[in-house]
């Protein structure tokens, strides 16, 4: 795209790297603002949401197939008010309108697609949608002008329609017998997990398969605490088949956020932060269990990668790595068998049979490297550093894929708790030096001065109140850095983060906290996150921190405050065990802990 002979829209003055991305689209893009609702209120015209983030495929595709094309720019700017969101930057607006989607269609996922009224009432939901009308998908160019019409002759029924879904998306469950959890839960979900587990590959379900490392944790904490075996290798036969397909990155390190197949071999290419940083805790706490230094060495590996491609020069962070490149959805991990013989000469033909290297390829005529195949994969990785470092050099001189270098306060939080165990685990002080960094930085870039912190950061700016996950991940970070290091300054810094998480997010009637804060925008509604995602609820890792800050100082209230926690979600934990294992870990954690410090 030449931006020289195109015209820019409001996008243009956002820092967000994925509004940058439609920036020159033809769209009359605004970011999530009242502004937009102004208009679309003053102009009687529907609001069209479109949700995603900078290295999402689909989001990609839809912003080439449809966002730059001219009809269906024309078609939005004449009936809508658009608007842009990137789900990263304001979570809590995705959170609200993904839990309509998934009511409306059963399903979710990004780039998500909202048709709304004025009030922020939505009508209409969906996912990625074409330009065209295809497999049973409406196109944008036969929806948006049908939603045009209807709004026209039958608003009224459209604004009922939306009326009805947010009442909703807004009940409060009823107060009915109160649910308690007990140790009888674990072994529930330990042998629910059992079922859906994937003896052959490892892994749980069917494809795709997501890492999800609480998961693991979980188990590996069932084993240690019931000496359940089975706990055990399961996990350890994920962590290794995860680690042997192409959804780790054998060149370069780091892991790829889930397998679109069975076996782990054909990854969703780009790679995100929080992945990293929660991977790096399983094969930690694996290593921790187990002393096989295999585990270590790719927890280490996952730093390296972190510390070399994801960390700015202050110190902190960076969200993720994108899926493509030059247009191409993988094509900076792909490599041909020639590319590998020229670069390694003699030692090429070594390669290839260890890596899975082939004239015919593993993946659209490309290979992805794997040791799916290699019996000695442990050995393999150790033998081969030399071959690993002149693949590495070679693949630096490519175009590479997008960096999302805008800097989250939460996923920081877990690096930091990562980074803090590693230096703790693996006896590596640079570990810890890393981690001190970042909290550094957010100290200095990412707290108002009033001491309220901010959700995100890019460009010497940071931007919107930080969410309750915010909070949370930080205040685990620090109290990982504590036990590390017993640097009364992190544990300081905990409890004061902690007292401003339940002043801002304490619900008061009914305990747990809310998604974002008593001083943040109103939104449609005001939830409170229970379940488990690619990340940890907030809820469950705040209770965990409240147990690990009422045994450091003896503070009773904050032992009641995870207790009232729970007991807000013991319901849906009861209900669906498996989609809640942080919680698992921490009704764990009060039954049988750890290890307790009381300062005097």
């Amino acid at each position: 795209m030449d931006h020289k002979i195109k015209q820019s829209n409001r996008l243009i003055e956002q820092k967000s790297p994925y509004l940058l991305q439609h920036a020159y689209n033809p769209v009359d893009w605004f970011p999530w603002s009242e502004a937009a609702f102004t208009k679309a209120k003053q102009e009687n015209k529907p609001v069209f949401l479109s949700i995603g983030y900078s290295t999402c495929h689909w989001c990609h595709v839809m912003a080439h197939e449809s966002f730059e094309d001219q009809a269906v720019a024309d078609l939005l700017n004449r009936h809508f008010v658009a608007v842009k969101v990137d789900r990263e930057e304001r979570p809590d607006i995705d959170y609200i309108y993904m839990m309509v989607c998934q009511t409306l269609t059963g399903h979710g996922g990004w780039p998500l697609t909202i048709i709304m009224d004025s009030e922020k009432r939505p009508f209409y939901a969906a996912t990625y949608l074409p330009k065209e009308s295809r497999g049973g998908m409406p196109g944008l160019l036969e929806l948006l002008p049908r939603v045009a019409r209807l709004w026209g002759e039958e608003k009224q029924a459209l604004m009922q329609s939306g009326q009805q879904i947010s009442q909703l998306i807004d009940m409060k469950p009823e107060k009915g017998e109160k649910q308690t959890v007990d140790l009888s839960l674990l072994s529930t979900a330990y042998h629910q997990f059992t079922r859906s587990f994937d003896n052959q590959w490892g892994g749980f379900g069917p494809p795709p398969k997501f890492p999800t490392p609480h998961n693991l944790l979980f188990l590996l904490r069932y084993y240690e605490t019931m000496k359940e075996d089975h706990a055990l290798q399961m996990t350890e036969k994920t962590l290794q088949s995860m680690y042997r397909g192409g959804m780790y990155d054998h060149v370069g390190f780091g892991f790829a956020r889930y397998s679109t197949d069975r076996v782990w071999l054909v990854p969703h290419f780009e790679k995100m932060l929080y992945d990293n940083a929660l991977l790096a805790m399983a094969y930690l706490e694996c290593y921790r269990l187990t002393n096989h230094a295999f585990y270590a060495t790719v927890s280490r590996d996952i730093f390296a990668y972190v510390l070399r491609d994801m960390t700015g020069d202050a110190g902190a962070f960076f969200s993720a790595e994108d899926a493509d490149s030059e247009g191409e959805e993988g094509r900076f991990y792909l490599w041909s068998k020639d590319e590998v013989e020229q670069i390694l000469g003699q030692k090429a033909e070594r390669w290839a049979q260890t890596y899975d290297i082939s004239a015919k390829g593993n993946f659209e005529g490309k290979n992805i490297p794997n040791l799916i195949h290699s019996a000695n994969y442990y050995e393999a990785r150790l033998g081969m550093e030399a071959e690993r470092q002149l693949m590495l050099a070679c693949r630096a001189q490519r175009p590479r894929p997008l960096k999302d270098d805008k800097v989250l306060t939460a996923w920081n939080g877990l690096m930091i708790a990562a980074l803090a165990q590693g230096a703790r685990i693996l006896k590596e002080d640079r570990y810890w030096q890393a981690a001190c960094r970042a909290v550094d930085f957010i100290n200095s870039h990412l707290r108002r001065d009033d001491g309220r912190l901010w959700a995100s950061y890019r460009e010497g700016q940071a931007g919107h109140l930080a969410y309750a996950a915010d909070y949370a991940y930080l205040i685990w970070g620090l109290l990982e850095l504590y036990k590390t290091g017993r640097d009364e300054n992190h544990l300081a810094m905990a409890q004061q983060f902690n007292q401003d998480m339940l002043r801002f997010f304490w619900d008061q009637e009914a305990g747990g906290l809310f998604f974002y804060g008593n001083d943040a925008e109103t939104l449609l509604t005001r939830p409170k996150e229970g379940h488990d995602g690619a990340m940890p609820s907030a809820n469950a890792v705040a209770a965990m921190n409240f147990l690990y800050l009422a045994r450091l100082t003896g503070d009773e209230e904050l032992e009641q405050k995870a207790g009232q926690t729970l007991d807000c979600f013991a319901a849906q934990i009861a209900a669906q065990p498996t989609a809640h294992s942080y919680w698992l870990l921490m009704v764990n954690e009060k039954f049988f802990p750890q290890g307790r410090i009381v300062l005097s």
